[in-house]
């Protein structure tokens, strides 16, 4: 018999899995850093940078302040080659940061990449050729680690619609995507490429699992880190296919890693949604917690699992015109024990020492005042994180008024 859980017991067991309810240590150091690739098994990377940069949030979220520069080394810093129990990047959700260990898990995807891209069956609007393409491998070998700026080359102007990058850029990041380029680290944010035998381990190089077997144990972490989720979520958090995803789930459930439940209210077209657990998975009977979540934190990046979850109905609006905008450029959802209750636009005003609350949004029948009580504390930390001085509301928004107070 299929085991029935309420829409709570789901959304603390999904929070629990990742990493919310626990105590918050009192320093974090590299040891807890590394415990959060545990359990999340990646930290997506997005180049806005109103507030933060979005794979250090997930750290601020779920252990409080920390030092940055320790996550900077960890995954920045430039190592030649890198240690297995160090982080490089890879196409997982999107572009992560995941740890050097893992990378075999992805070489399917790399040839999937490859075929498409490199071999000529879909270009997707690609501008770097063959020639391109020959001579930045040349230029790496002879050269080592490169970003896309020191490369000099005829070609490396603006165009075309891979986000108006140049044919060198667009080289550069398919080779990247095709695994035959690694990441050496990150300077001010720009990557740094170099062949992958320069810059990874070569028992990780030579390491090549079958598609399936690395499918299955993708899908195996998948749902650990969820905690619990549908067969679509659990695709989702390392984008495979669902087909792929189906018959590793068949398989995880038959050797009894993983057992199938429903979740009250979880439906599609009137019939009940599988869902999969971890075997054994304990039901919270709390969960204690509040926080500001990135829009890429893998609570809130599949916005069809964060609605059925959470009620909550979420776009980010930084592609949207001002004009259109309905709650802010780079809105957060607030987390505060097993529910999200809120949304807030924050940005970091570096020139004027202060945290700006552009606009701060109470969830329908939720209320204002106590999530402001829950939240003003948050935003204090979050400030003096940024090495801010001050929390300034803006007034826009129906929790703005509350959270002012609060704050005050």
């Amino acid at each position: 018999m299929v085991e029935t859980l309420s829409a709570g017991a789901a959304r603390r067991i999904a929070l629990a899995a990742q990493g919310f309810g626990r105590p918050a240590p009192t320093r974090v150091g590299t040891r807890q850093l590394n415990g959060l690739f545990d359990r999340l098994g990646l930290l997506q990377i997005d180049s806005v940078n109103v507030f933060e940069r979005s794979h250090y949030l997930p750290g601020f979220a779920r252990l409080g302040p920390y030092d940055k520069t320790l996550l900077d080394r960890l995954t920045f810093s430039p190592g030649s080659p890198r240690s297995e129990s160090g982080y490089t990047e890879v196409w997982a959700h999107e572009a992560a940061f995941v740890p050097v260990r893992d990378w075999p898990l992805f070489r399917f995807r790399h040839r999937r990449f490859h075929e498409k891209y490199l071999a000529g069956k879909d270009s997707w609007g690609l501008n770097a050729g063959a020639e391109t393409i020959e001579w930045l491998r040349a230029e790496l070998a002879t050269r080592g680690p490169l970003a896309a700026s020191e490369i000099e080359h005829d070609a490396n102007v603006r165009q075309g619609p891979w986000w108006g990058w140049s044919e060198v850029k667009q080289g550069l990041e398919v080779m990247f995507r095709a695994g035959e380029l690694a990441t050496a680290g990150r300077v001010r944010f720009e990557r740094r490429y170099a062949l992958a035998e320069q810059v990874l381990p070569a028992s990780v190089i030579s390491s090549d699992p079958p598609d399936a077997e690395a499918v299955r144990e993708l899908v195996r972490r998948s749902v650990r880190a969820l905690g619990i989720g549908t067969l679509s979520d659990i695709a989702d958090y390392y984008r495979l296919y669902t087909s792929e995803t189906k018959a590793a789930l068949a398989e995880l459930v038959g050797a009894g890693e993983v057992e199938r439940v429903h979740v009250r209210g979880w439906e599609r077209g009137g019939r009940p949604l599988a869902a999969y657990v971890p075997a054994g998975v304990r039901v919270p009977r709390a969960i204690s917690a509040a926080a500001v979540l990135s829009p890429f934190d893998p609570v809130v990046w599949e916005r069809e699992r964060l609605l059925r979850m959470f009620g909550m109905h979420y776009r980010i609006e930084i592609y949207t015109p001002a004009p259109k905008r309905v709650y802010g450029y780079y809105t957060m959802p607030v987390l505060v024990d097993d529910e999200i209750v809120g949304r807030v636009d924050l940005k970091s005003d570096r020139q004027a020492g202060a945290l700006r609350v552009q606009a701060a949004w109470a969830e329908e029948g939720r209320s204002p005042g106590a999530i402001a009580e829950r939240l003003a504390p948050v935003l204090r930390s979050a400030a003096a994180w940024q090495g801010l001085d001050d929390v300034v509301v803006a007034g826009r928004g129906d929790l703005s008024p509350a959270l002012a107070a609060d704050l005050r």
